[in-house]
């Protein structure tokens, strides 16, 4: 079930073709950025695209979707702005819109299975505006491009956990557990009464 539910979800689209060539900050050129989505999410030969590593303008690895989904968004699905970043950063943040804000109506994404929509409106209900919009923003980098990128890989992964379904745990597992719990509260309570005593052994003292 879940598999045909990533192959209806993710099936071949030409979305990031398109949102690369409509958000392209060199558009009509043949130069493309390090930075730009084509080089983030190299395209494949089914017309979907991989991922490639997304960095964080610390220079650390994010946590990211699985490699086994590709990129399902649709140019004229998303609303894209940018905005001065917040923070420090001097000229840059001060001169450059380099934040980047992703929505998109949630309820109304039929490139989503509804199940998934439900559940990430369960999820990410702070993320989303009284529109219905679930709202992603993101200015970890100096760079427009990348902060883009990361945006979208924020809501693929918010897709990815909402079609992952709960692991099941066993009874074996869940009898451990409660004997862990146990355990521990019987040694609390004694470390209690043994400071209970030391307490009393004091006042006695005293008196």
């Amino acid at each position: 079930m879940a598999a045909h539910t990533l192959r209806g979800l993710y099936g071949p689209r030409p979305g990031l073709a398109l949102l690369c060539a409509r958000f392209s900050q060199w558009s009509g050129t043949e130069y493309r950025s390090s930075h730009s989505l084509d080089k983030l999410y190299p395209p494949r030969q089914d017309g979907t695209a991989t991922r490639a590593t997304v960095r964080g303008g610390g220079g650390g690895k994010r946590k990211t979707a699985r490699d086994d989904v590709p990129c399902p968004f649709l140019a004229d699905r998303l609303t894209v702005s940018y905005s001065r970043s917040s923070g420090p950063g001097g000229q840059n943040v001060n001169k450059v819109n380099s934040k980047a804000e992703v929505r998109f109506h949630l309820a109304s994404a039929d490139w989503i299975p509804e199940a998934v929509r439900q559940k990430m409106a369960l999820m990410h209900r702070n993320k989303i505006n009284q529109a219905g919009e679930l709202i992603v923003t993101s200015q970890e980098s100096r760079y427009q491009m990348r902060n883009l990128a990361i945006c979208l890989e924020k809501i693929r992964t918010m897709v990815t956990e909402a079609i992952e379904k709960p692991k099941v745990v066993s009874k074996e597992t869940t009898q451990k557990l409660l004997e862990r719990v146990e355990k521990m509260n019987r040694e609390r309570l004694r470390q209690k009464k043994i400071h209970s005593t030391i307490k009393q052994s004091r006042k006695a003292d005293f008196d």
